[in-house]
């Protein structure tokens, strides 16, 4: 099956080959037709290689680091080398989440270097590359996202993409958000400031009813709040469970209402008949 497989490859990489050839001769419209085929030719070749991916992956996450460290000349081409990097893991490997964060990361971070426009082109492919990574798990970039609309004023779907993070528990820590320059324009809106005081807040309190009994996956019961049995299983002031097991040892004050109370049941005809 591999040799199989290794065979169609190289067919496919060969029929991709030609088409750039016929495409590079080809003065005519029909040459964009050719080339779009020949990259879904070489897709098809670099594809579900995992081990490349990865590799691919870890070599732009080192380059992004490194170009953190640079000045502007030397951090613009290692944020570009990056981006290739990450842009061919996705191409291997087209839900690797670290590569559509990283990516889009990259690209706002070189924005930033270059101190271009909110609406600068730089900052469209970060968000095509966060939004790629929406796809592929709900919340991993809503952050980034929120990022790039506080840059851009665009207060309504801020909130929102904020509102995603939170839900899906990505958000940084509060200190972070306050701090982050990306979100400058959105501080002082009442929305924003609503949204940081529930997160210092914390989540609401959760009421748990005490006689619900909690079980975990392999059905368990993992809390000790299991619904008390009625008095038919109270002996001597001890109250058990259906496997005899003591489960409550009831007050000598509440066994004498108990006794009482009994006292004060009329008496059956059947007692009443076997006493004569």
């Amino acid at each position: 099956m591999a040799l199989f497989d290794a065979y169609k490859k190289k067919s496919t990489l060969k029929a991709a080959i030609k088409q750039t050839a016929k495409a590079r001769n080809d003065k005519s419209t029909k040459s964009d037709q050719l080339y779009a085929s020949a990259y879904q030719g070489f897709a098809d070749v670099v594809k579900g290689d995992l081990m490349t991916g990865e590799a691919l992956f870890n070599w732009g996450f080192a380059l992004l680091h490194q170009a953190k460290a640079k000045n502007e000349e030397e951090g613009v081409k290692l944020y570009l080398d990056a981006i290739s990097k990450f842009t061919f893991c996705l191409l291997i490997t087209p839900d690797h989440l670290g590569a559509a964060i990283d990516g889009g990361v990259a690209y706002m971070d070189l924005a930033r270097i270059m101190e271009v426009d909110a609406n600068d082109e730089l900052y469209d492919l970060a968000g095509e590359f966060f939004e790629n990574a929406e796809r592929i798990q709900r919340g991993s970039a809503a952050y980034n996202l929120a990022c790039i609309y506080g840059l851009r004023g665009q207060e309504g779907a801020c909130l929102e993409a904020l509102e995603l993070s939170k839900e899906c528990g990505s958000l940084p820590n509060v200190e972070d958000i306050v701090n982050d320059a990306d979100l400058q324009k959105m501080k002082k809106t009442a929305w924003f400031v609503k949204f940081v005081e529930t997160i210092k807040a914390g989540p609401e309190p959760v009421v748990i009813d005490e006689r619900e009994v909690v079980y975990d996956v392999e059905g368990n019961v993992i809390n000790k709040n299991k619904k008390k049995k009625q008095y038919e299983n109270e002996v001597d002031g001890v109250v058990y469970d259906a496997e005899g097991n003591i489960i409550e040892q009831v007050e000598p004050e509440e066994i004498a209402k108990i006794a009482e109370k009994n006292s004060e049941k009329p008496i059956k005809p059947e007692s009443k008949k076997n006493e004569e």
